[in-house]
């Protein structure tokens, strides 16, 4: 929050609730929802001020800036 710019990438874990905003932010950021399998199952781009809740709940948010990451629904990450 409150950076101008943002060139990596973070993942949260252990959510009790996967809605998501982007209050404070300065730029556009691509949100990927994953399951347990750590597969995206719903991907969304958020301007600044705006809040999202995915259609059902994640295991692991992913958030970069927007277009950094050409991932799709349905592919599968691999971190630790």
């Amino acid at each position: 929050m409150f950076k101008k710019d943002f060139d990596g990438g973070i993942i949260f874990t252990n959510l009790k609730d996967s809605s998501i905003h982007t209050h404070f932010m300065r730029f556009e950021i691509d949100v990927y929802f994953l399951d347990e399998n750590k597969t995206i199952f719903e991907k969304t781009t958020l301007k600044p001020w705006k809040f999202y809740r995915p259609k059902k709940q994640a295991k692991y948010i992913l958030e970069t800036k927007k277009n950094k990451l050409k991932l799709e629904i349905g592919d599968k990450l691999d971190f630790i």
